[in-house]
């Protein structure tokens, strides 16, 4: 059969129909135009106002609650009317005060004076900034309290030094009641929060009961102990405390019995005593630190 030009142009035509047919196929033709003219798949957005679930952070512990409780605030001696928010103090061992060894409040307080240090200052000046610092003061509560067992309550004044930042050291006054007006027995400093700070005073069986933070904290004459090796921690949040007991014998109060280092989550467990002196000595430490 002859095939003229004009019969190769119609059939090649038909070719280039079918395979374009073939290519695009039924299930190219039944994608959604949606589906077909998106893109990458993208993460799901969170609704507005979502907010992601964080953990809770832990609560800082109230140190000073039972120093502020109900406990010992009233009282049949005259003390208990004086007004110890307006009266003077003797600072004891290791402060220093650029007006002298006393500090007086005035309704409960005495700004501190505060002046900043410079590495562009001179000798001169920073020794000059020093010389104006000044430690404030500020009452904080009293508690009556018997300690010496004659039948009348002496007062226990708390007042805290004010140093410009989040330190609570603080310092105790222990009074009686002599020739109209109050007598002092005894006077201490303590630490900062888990560093040896107050945690409470009270009255039992005739002797003076102090709590410090920290593992075997206690009194040596007007200052606190320091630490023992393994008692550094937080100062937010103390993991130990020390009762210790002292006896009045008429001129001084003196440390009796043993130390107990108890567990602030756990003060019913049995306390340690005197850990300091298994701390200090080698074979007893060793002993210790091996059996916890």
């Amino acid at each position: 059969m002859k095939i003229f030009p004009k019969d190769i142009a119609s059939l090649f035509a038909i070719a280039v129909l079918l395979i374009a047919a073939s290519c695009g196929g039924p299930a190219e033709a039944e994608k959604p135009a949606a589906v077909a003219e998106a893109g990458p798949a993208s993460p799901t957005e969170p609704p507005k106002g979502f907010q992601p679930p964080t953990e809770p952070s832990p609560a800082i512990p109230d140190l000073q609650a039972e120093l502020l409780d109900s406990r010992g605030k009233t009282t049949t001696s005259p003390l208990g009317n004086f007004d110890f928010r307006n009266f003077t103090y003797p600072l004891p061992r290791g402060w220093h005060h650029p007006d002298g060894e006393e500090i007086t409040l005035e309704d409960g307080k005495l700004a501190p004076k505060l002046r900043d240090i410079t590495d562009e200052m001179s000798p001169e000046e920073k020794a000059e900034a020093r010389a104006e610092r000044r430690i404030g003061m500020s009452y904080v509560t009293t508690k009556y309290l018997d300690v010496d067992n004659d039948g009348e309550d002496e007062a226990a004044v708390v007042v805290k030094i004010e140093t410009g930042g989040n330190a609570i050291p603080q310092l105790v006054y222990i009074f009686g009641w002599k020739d109209g007006k109050p007598e002092l027995q005894w006077n201490f400093r303590t630490g900062d929060r888990a560093d040896g700070g107050l945690k409470d005073i009270r009255a039992e069986n005739g002797e003076l009961v102090v709590e410090l933070y920290g593992q075997d904290r206690f009194l040596l004459g007007q200052t606190e102990t320091g630490k023992i090796t393994g008692d550094e921690e937080q100062l937010c949040c103390p993991t130990h405390f020390t009762r210790t007991f002292y006896k009045w014998n008429g001129k001084n109060f003196q440390l009796q019995r043993k130390r107990l280092t108890f567990e602030v989550e756990n003060p019913a467990a049995p306390p340690i005593e005197n850990l300091g002196d298994i701390m200090n000595d080698p074979v007893k430490a060793k002993k210790y630190l091996e059996g916890r």
